[in-house]
This record gives C-alpha cells, structure tokens and sequence, in this order.
C-alpha cells in the first residue's frame, strides 16, 4: 500500500513538473539562425541572440504583442559615469495564459547615450532608450525560459562557463558553412538525402533557401542529376525487359 502511494506520489509530481515547465521547453531552443557572433569590443568572440527572434518566441507561445503578452515602459532615466552617460529601461512584461494575465515580470537594461572613443571623442546615440529597452525585455524574458539554451550547455542541466549573457565560442557563418553545406549536397544520391540535407542547412541558415543562393543552385543542380540518372536506369530497365 505504502509502494503504491509512494508511486502515485512521485507520479503527480512528475505531472505537475512537466506542466510548469511547459513554455519553458517551448521558448528555450534557439536555433543558429537567430544567433549573432560579437566581433568587436571587449565581448569579441562570444554571440548575441537577434531581438527579433524573442518577439518570434513569445508570439509562437502566446500570440500577438497586445494581445497574447505585452509590456509596459515602468521609467527611462540617464546615469552619468565618468565621461560617459549611460541609458536605462524599467519594464513590466505580461503574458495571458489559461485566459489570465500575469503577474508583471520586471526587467532592466542598459545602453549608452554618450560614449568616449579614442578616435572621435564623445559618442552620442540617440537610439539609446531604444537599446535599453531591448536589453530589459530580453531580461523579463529570460525568466519566462526565452533563449535559455544560449545561457545553458546544450544538454541543459549544466551552466557554461561564467554564467553568461554570451556564450562562448566561435559561430559558423552562413559563408563559413557554405563549402561543407555543399560537399554534403553534392554527395548525395537519392531524393531523400537531398531533402535531409536541405533540411539540416537550411533550418541553420535560412539565407540559403533564397533561389539567388549558391546552395539553393547546387541544390536544384543535383536533384536535376539524380532525376537524369533515374529516367535513364528506367530505360534501360524498359529496354531489358
């Protein structure tokens, strides 16, 4: 009696984890093409995640800003640091879920509005509020699982090293992967390997679906060849018969 209680018990656990872990596993994947290499600054040769890719995110799970999830500017105000003056954003974002609005989830970021360089001098951005408020979405939006995968070793149960907004490592550009991409596609031999390879790069790099793409042609290149070789094994099959 005591085993199956025991059971049960660890069953609703299970249960209740896997439901509120549910948008969590939905927003954590980020694939390699919302991915951005930093290549310059003191963050050079880590990545960034494109903006646009969360507002994706959250629009897949909950449906359009305004309406599935939303967020309100809370303060903007300017810090002055050294030479410097930096920009920051304070932010509620909301999201309905089971008809329900939550509870609000604060984030902020920063940006600078007037920076020193050494060749120029002061640096003013008027996009600065802009940046900061793009930061602090991205916090909000990190607590709701957005990207986790960047903050997280792939396997998801350990964190990469520091910790860090960034992660480390070289990415491959669309230009870096162009060579092995099209090795891959030339060497295949059937329809299907055809389409596991477009699926595998294109799925990575989107650009190369556009029909102007060098992988695009390589692609319709060898599925013409494949098509050639089988009309021919086909007659000669009708001759043989």
């Amino acid at each position: 009696m005591e085993k199956k209680e025991s059971k049960k018990q660890e069953q609703t656990a299970e249960e209740v984890s896997k439901k509120n872990l549910a948008i969590y596993e939905q927003a954590r994947p980020v694939p390699e093409s919302a991915i951005k290499p930093i290549v310059s600054g003191r963050l050079k040769g880590k990545s960034d995640i494109n903006p646009v890719f969360r507002i994706k995110r959250m629009t897949e799970l909950f449906g359009p800003c305004g309406i599935g999830w939303k967020y309100e500017i809370v303060k903007q105000w300017l810090e002055p640091h050294g030479n410097e003056v930096k920009a920051f954003t304070q932010i509620n974002l909301y999201f309905k879920y089971e008809g329900e609005w939550s509870e609000p989830i604060p984030g902020i970021g920063g940006s600078s509005f007037v920076s020193m360089e050494k060749s120029s001098g002061a640096y003013l951005s008027d996009e600065c509020f802009k940046m900061s408020l793009t930061d602090a979405l991205s916090v909000s939006m990190k607590a709701l699982g957005v990207a986790a995968d960047i903050y997280y070793a792939k396997d998801g149960n350990n964190l990469n090293p520091g910790d860090s907004k960034y992660r480390d490592g070289t990415i491959n550009t669309a230009a870096d992967d162009l060579p092995t991409a099209i090795k891959e596609m030339k060497a295949c031999k059937s329809r299907d390997e055809i389409n596991a390879v477009w699926s595998k790069w294109t799925n990575k790099h989107v650009e190369y679906s556009n029909q102007s793409h060098e992988f695009y042609t390589v692609t319709v290149e060898v599925g013409q060849m494949i098509q050639h070789q089988q009309t021919a094994k086909n007659a000669v099959n009708d001759i043989e018969k």
